[in-house]
């Protein structure tokens, strides 16, 4: 059959932290680009690499390149971009970063799509075919995510290395505009809007399989919309996962319902137990005086909590650490992401610290919240890097896993298989990946863990 592009959509090699294993690679496909993929005209012939799981064949000859671009991957998409460009290939840079600074990706692609792709692909194809390619691509207006394709995993051909691929994205943005997130920035839509339900039911069953991971910002942006797909998932016996804002305290029922449906874990975004903290990144929905009794109520129902947490927020002291742990120990916080604070160019706070004069490099290889980028306030900077890798070596610690178990023992299965196979010895369940073994360990782990 002939084609009339041939189009080749690439992940590059994400940068590692030092508490990550290869495991953080191979976790899920890159769903974006299955989703450009499926969009894709099938007059077209395109195909994905993602580097995480393999090496790129750089001796094919596609028309169009397009390459995800984070900030920690700006470097390795510079120089996958260069080697397509010497051939005559056309590269288009998308994500996030490229979306946040899209002048600073000019000399190194033929063109940048800022924003949401759904909008902008067909026309880029077509500017391609007609030689007639800008260098920006704007989506000025949210998509409507009823046009948006359910994906299409055959494009992924080797999903036997990856941990799942069971992954869904329901919505879109985030009804909060906290100053370190990329929702801050000024290209991303100010609108949170929902897929149609009946969609996502149909994606449900198209992975035939009964654990789905929401990927969302936020799952609950929409409570009237959350409640009506709880509502369609409670009858098909699902186990799921997604992530949720603090305020979910408020609708202790929707919590209930949650569970009913099938909800083990929920990630959630406390940011930091210091008040002080809190306010000055405009987290306005975080109230900590609730963060007991949302971890209660979430316990209470059979779900577990991965709190996410942020170090070195100007009101952060050397007891900020201290205090934290002792906090997670003693509300049996089953699992923790720690962040050091990293302003994101393109957001609010990487402009206020800018402005300041506190941003140390621009060696965007680090900023992927393992290292301090910025000048802190009160805290010496080598002491929040060393506090911060303290902090994780403390909390996943043998002592402090088994004093941090969960009391509903229906849990623990999951609870240890998540300390232990992931994080304590997460550098030998990669090593048994690298035998393309990741996918067969992540039905073990969901045999062991929920008996499905």
């Amino acid at each position: 059959m002939n084609h009339k592009l041939i189009i080749k959509l690439i992940s590059p090699r994400m940068s590692l932290r030092p508490m990550d294993s290869e495991m953080k690679r191979r976790m899920a496909p890159p769903l974006s680009l299955v989703t450009i993929a499926a969009m894709t005209p099938q007059e077209h012939y395109v195909y994905i690499e993602d580097e995480n799981i393999g090496e790129i064949n750089f001796n094919d000859n596609p028309d169009i390149v397009g390459i995800t671009v984070n900030v920690d991957t700006f470097y390795r998409a510079v120089e996958i971009s260069e080697k397509y460009r010497t051939k005559g290939t056309k590269v288009i840079f998308g994500g996030i970063h490229a979306s946040a600074c899209p002048d600073d990706m000019i000399p190194h692609c033929d063109a940048v799509c800022i924003g949401e792709a759904e909008g902008l692909w067909q026309q880029i194809i077509d500017d391609c075919l007609h030689n007639t390619l800008k260098t920006q691509y704007h989506n000025t207006e949210p998509t409507d995510l009823s046009l948006v394709p359910v994906a299409d995993w055959g494009f992924i051909k080797n999903k036997e290395k990856y941990l799942y691929y069971n992954v869904i994205v329901t919505s879109r943005g985030c009804p909060f505009k906290c100053e370190f997130c990329y929702n801050s920035c000024e290209y991303m839509s100010r609108k949170y809007r929902n897929r149609p339900v009946n969609d996502i039911i149909r994606e449900i069953e198209s992975l035939g399989t009964s654990q789905i991971m929401f990927i969302d910002d936020n799952f609950i942006g929409n409570i009237r919309w959350t409640e009506d797909l709880l509502e369609r998932i409670t009858p098909m016996k699902l186990v799921w996962h997604a992530a949720v804002s603090t305020n979910i305290v408020n609708y202790p029922d929707l919590i209930s319902k949650m569970a009913q449906s099938g909800c083990k874990s929920l990630f959630i975004g406390f940011e930091s137990i210091n008040e002080n903290s809190i306010k000055s990144v405009n987290k306005q929905q975080n109230k900590i005086h609730e963060y007991e009794k949302l971890i209660n109520l979430l316990h209470n129902n059979g779900i577990m909590v991965n709190a996410s947490l942020v170090f070195g927020f100007d009101s952060d002291t050397p007891d900020t650490f201290k205090n934290t742990l002792q906090w997670l120990v003693k509300n049996r916080v089953e699992t923790m992401t720690g962040h050091i604070l990293t302003p994101y160019p393109g957001t609010v706070l990487y402009k206020r610290l800018k402005d300041e004069g506190r941003i140390l490099h621009n060696d965007f290889e680090k900023y992927n919240t393992a290292y301090v980028v910025f000048k802190p306030e009160n805290i010496d900077a080598e002491y929040l890097q060393k506090a911060y890798r303290k902090m994780y070596s403390d909390f996943y610690s043998f002592r402090n896993i088994w004093r941090r178990r969960p009391q509903n023992k229906k849990i623990r299965a999951s609870y240890f298989l998540f300390n232990l196979g992931y994080r304590k010895f997460g550098g030998f369940m990669s090593f048994l990946g690298r035998f393309s073994l990741m996918n067969r360990i992540g039905k073990l782990a969901r045999r062991l863990s929920y008996g499905i």
